[in-house]
C-alpha cells in the first residue's frame, strides 16, 4: 500500500520510526516531512499528506502529532478526506470499517511507539463495511458542499 505520512515537531521522533515500521511490512511510504524535530506548524504537514490521499497520490494518510488531534483537525478541512484521531485498535479498526476514513492521526506524546504500530495495523489491515455504513459515509461527504 502507498502510504503518506508527516507529523509536526512532538510526533517527529515517532513519525520517523514508524516510517521504517511501515517500510519494514512492504509499504511503499512517501515521508512528506518534516527533516528535523525543530518547530514546525501541523497544519502544513497534516494538508501535505491529505493531497496526497485526496488526490490518489496514496492510499492511506498517518500523522503524528502530540495528541493527533490538530492533525486530524486539519487535515478534514480537505475535500475528501475523513480523518480519525485514533488511540485504540478497536477504535482504528472501526473507523476503517464504519467511516472509510482514509488518514489516521496518531500522539506521539500519550501513545508509545508499540500501541501506535498496532493501531496502524489495524487501521491499514480493515476494509470498509460498505451496506449501511455507505449511506452515512455519503451524507458525510455531503457536508463538504454545505
Amino acid at each position: 500500500m502507498r502510504i503518506s505520512i508527516a507529523s509536526d515537531h512532538a510526533g517527529f521522533e515517532q513519525k520517523q520510526r514508524l516510517v521504517d515500521y511501515l517500510a519494514a511490512e512492504g509499504h511503499d511510504v512517501a515521508d512528506r516531512g518534516p527533516d528535523s524535530d525543530a518547530r514546525v506548524d501541523y497544519p502544513d504537514y497534516a494538508a501535505l499528506v491529505a493531497r496526497d490521499v485526496a488526490r490518489g497520490d496514496a492510499e492511506a494518510g498517518v500523522l503524528v502529532c502530540g495528541t493527533g488531534i490538530g492533525m486530524a483537525v486539519a487535515a478534514n478541512k480537505v475535500r475528501g478526506i475523513r480523518a480519525v484521531n485514533v488511540v485504540s485498535t478497536q477504535f482504528a479498526a472501526l473507523a476503517r470499517e464504519h467511516n472509510d476514513a482514509n488518514v489516521v492521526t496518531l500522539s506521539g506524546r500519550f501513545v508509545e511507539l508499540e500501541e501506535n504500530e498496532r493501531i496502524l495495523d489495524a487501521f491499514l489491515s480493515t476494509g470498509f463495511g460498505g451496506g449501511r455504513h455507505a449511506g452515512r459515509v455519503e451524507k458525510i461527504m455531503q457536508l463538504e458542499d454545505n
